[in-house]
């Protein structure tokens, strides 16, 4: 896995950086795997767009990844490593010894050929699930379950990692990927390793159309709006009449705490 520039032929390549994964062996998704993708442009049930600046991009199919352990005391080879448009980590195309099979994301050092299970009694190696109460003190896991049986919600996205860092009174200790230090069930499920793809955060676009293709519309700035459309619009020059940081709506914003509750499961508070 490498970024690759290319020859400045024209303004767009400047700056452009390609991610090429050597490792992928599979270009067509299983079939039977495939679900749609139905876009929703933002907008609810209503018609009212909630999320902004999303519309357009180009189709895809939805690969179902398995995220809640469901082939488990099976053992399963790896016999593909494909793109998943839908992601930034690689995902494992598994063949069990059912006859099933299911897409799993990808972690390091998990190769064509590999072998994976699901197990309270399965070893501790990249590509094995697992509780966490089975799960050696200070390993690195993935996919985490926040509550057991709702599957995998902690790291889940390209070269993250949560560490155990100790275990006591049927909870475990997790360092998360922001720092945080939490708590969760000794029954949660994860998967050892750490994921694919770190790479990923140094890829550069280019140009503002790869973005479009994405799915994304163009922002404008605040600073850029009229008074009536912003709270940092107008002035003379470059200005935000002296107020504090706000969205369109006037609710406070860079630096504000955005969670509803306290939880008690929090040990230690990320870094801002």
């Amino acid at each position: 896995m490498a970024i690759v520039s290319r020859k400045p032929r024209n303004a767009s390549l400047r700056a452009q950086q390609f991610l090429v994964n050597k490792d992928l062996t599979k270009k067509e998704p299983e079939k039977s795997l495939l679900g749609p993708c139905t876009r929703s442009g933002g907008r609810n049930n209503h018609g009212r767009i909630t999320v902004r600046h999303r519309g357009g991009g180009a189709k895809r199919q939805y690969r179902m990844v398995d995220f809640m352990f469901g082939n488990r005391e099976v053992p399963g080879n790896v016999i593909a490593l494909e793109y998943d448009p839908n992601r930034n980590v690689p995902i494992a195309l598994i063949s069990y010894l059912n006859g099933a099979k299911s897409y799993l994301i990808s972690p390091e050092g998990l190769k064509v050929g590999g072998t994976v299970l699901a197990s309270e009694n399965a070893d501790a190696y990249v590509g094995n699930s697992m509780p966490l109460s089975k799960v050696p003190t200070g390993f690195f896991v993935h996919n985490v379950e926040l509550v057991p049986g709702r599957g995998g919600k902690f790291a889940r996205s390209a070269g993250t990692t949560v560490q155990v860092v100790a275990k006591e009174d049927g909870k475990a200790v997790l360092k998360m990927p922001s720092g945080e230090m939490r708590t969760v069930s000794l029954d949660s499920w994860a998967t050892i390793g750490t994921l694919s793809n770190a790479d990923f955060r140094n890829v550069s676009l280019g140009k503002a159309g790869r973005t479009r293709h994405r799915g994304f519309r163009p922002s404008v700035r605040g600073m850029a709006m009229n008074p009536v459309d912003h709270p940092h619009g107008g002035g003379e020059g470059r200005s935000k009449s002296g107020s504090h940081p706000s969205t369109p709506w006037g609710k406070s914003c860079k630096g504000v705490r955005t969670r509803r509750r306290k939880s008690s499961a929090i040990i230690k508070r990320r870094s801002k």
